[in-house]
């Protein structure tokens, strides 16, 4: 692995921020830093800049940087995220609701659907598109 091929990885949590690094020879290094609510990036760049230290690897080695963020996974599955409206192609209003049919019990008599990620009334269907032109 060269330098310009170091690579290092975020996950940005709602408490802590988690930062992973490899280097040449496959060691992983990993480093936890407090997130940054604010602005995320904070967390993320000093987490880098403190393994960054202790590598003896400046940010300018890094030719990737790989990237998650737990908190947006959490907003969307504890339904306290932005309010969301789905455009959608025409016919397809409901597809949110119609979903597969699993449940996680067979034969469960009183299993109740979780509720959409998006209302229906913030469903909006349009004529789809087929051309570059928009015919």
């Amino acid at each position: 692995m060269t330098e310009s091929t170091l690579r290092v990885a975020a996950d940005i949590g709602g408490t802590f921020t988690d930062i992973a690094f490899i280097d040449r020879d496959g060691a992983i290094r990993t480093r936890k830093v407090p997130s940054t609510p604010a602005d995320y990036a904070e967390g993320v760049l000093r987490g880098v800049h403190e393994l960054g230290a202790e590598t003896g690897h400046g940010i300018a080695a890094y030719s990737d940087l790989l990237h998650a963020c737990t908190v947006a996974t959490n907003a969307i599955l504890e339904l306290r995220g932005a309010t969301t409206a789905l455009v959608t192609t025409r016919g397809f209003r409901d597809v949110l609701e119609m979903r597969r049919v699993r449940v996680p019990r067979l034969y469960e008599p009183l299993y109740e659907k979780p509720k959409p990620l998006v209302p229906r009334h913030l469903r909006l269907e349009i004529n789809e598109r087929m051309g570059p032109r928009g015919e």
